[in-house]
């Protein structure tokens, strides 16, 4: 019995999918296609950042139809199934990737263990950070066109520099599309919907999903608590239907504001289903969390509070709005308040409810 180790579908230590699908052998097998070669792309996290990631996969398909795309990552479950090969960082990977040949190897992160992953893999072609003799990361600038030279540089001296990152006037996205020879043009987020969709009682009408938390290490940008009760009285005064969104550090939180206001807390869940819970909303209110770009993976319309960070950064896709404190916020990109007073606090609900309610009324 025959097997074709240099189909695009071929697994080696699996099944492949048209035999699990149909039974079919290599043997004139109708979905054969050859394999052209292998292409990494090395997106560690946060979870936010894997969601917003997810556009590169687009142009990374249409250049490379044949190519099998493994994705390394911290959350695995957030790269969408059937996009490409998925696989955690851990000892197996690790040990994989070490006899494995890429033609094309992307490292999109700049922490060490990314960049160490990246010195070690062998690629015709290296693209984004690598580690360099000092043990630190340094940008890839050989080896690539003028153009990416200068956007890996770009966004090297960003996460070095304050200033230059103030300065920035590209997304996210702008940036990584250019690191890799792209021109981002509005490729979307890719994020797989729970199957079956989760059942949740919920109020009727328009939902207003409000995003309390923000982790506990990234203080900075925690909107007071007492703006949150405040903001879901208002809005379910207008007659609107408030869900309070959060993971385990916003439980007890949520529990009170849901006390206070009236508002509808079904609890906190685990990721897949917390996406399930976030896709019942028509508008999601949140601070820079993995929640928001859950809630622009979903298309969902995006009232975004944002202080510490640049906010030319985000692409909301046209259908979100940026609210920011009255005060300019001094702690760019710390993750504790250090100013003689705090910001946020100067951000007042009727605001975050009027951005709200107006994206509610857009098409």
């Amino acid at each position: 019995m025959n097997y074709r180790a240099d189909c695009l579908h071929f697994r080696g230590d699996v099944p492949c999918a048209p035999h699990k699908q149909t039974g079919v052998h290599c043997d004139g097998c109708p979905e054969f296609r050859a394999r052209a070669g292998r292409i990494l792309l090395v997106k560690l996290g946060a979870a936010g950042d894997v969601i917003r990631t997810t556009p590169l996969l687009a142009p990374l398909r249409r250049d490379h139809p044949d190519h099998v795309v493994t994705w390394v990552t911290d959350f695995p479950a957030l790269v969408p199934k059937g996009a490409c090969d998925v696989r955690a960082l851990d000892t197996a990977t690790t040990l994989w990737l070490r006899h494995a040949r890429f033609d094309l190897a992307i490292n999109l992160d700049k922490d060490r263990q990314a960049c160490a992953l990246m010195r070690e893999v062998s690629a015709a072609r290296k693209v984004g950070f690598t580690l360099g003799d000092d043990g630190l990361c340094r940008p890839l600038e050989e080896g690539v066109d003028a153009g990416m030279a200068q956007a890996v540089r770009a966004k090297f001296l960003t996460g070095l520099f304050d200033d230059v990152n103030r300065a920035c006037t590209q997304s996210y996205l702008q940036e990584i599309f250019a690191i890799c020879g792209y021109t981002f043009a509005g490729e979307p987020y890719v994020l797989d919907r729970p199957e079956p969709a989760p059942a949740f009682d919920l109020p009727a009408g328009r939902l207003m999903g409000l995003n309390t938390g923000c982790g506990g290490r990234w203080t900075s940008r925690l909107w007071p608590e007492a703006h949150w009760l405040e903001l879901a009285r208002g809005l379910r005064a207008a007659g609107l239907g408030v869900v309070l969104l959060g993971g385990p550090d916003e439980h007890e939180k949520n529990l009170r504001l849901a006390a206070a206001s009236g508002a509808c807390y079904p609890g906190h869940f685990d990721l897949r289903t917390f996406i399930g819970l976030v896709d019942r909303c028509d508008v999601v209110v949140s601070a820079v969390t993995m929640a928001m770009h859950i809630a622009l993976g979903l298309g969902k319309r995006l009232v975004l509070i944002n202080n510490i960070f640049n906010p030319r950064e985000f692409e909301l896709y046209g259908r979100g709005v940026i609210v920011q404190p009255p005060q300019a916020c001094s702690c760019y990109f710390q993750p504790r308040c250090t100013a003689p007073s705090f910001c946020l606090e100067k951000l007042d609900a009727a605001t975050v409810q009027q951005a709200a309610v107006d994206l509610l009324g857009r098409p």
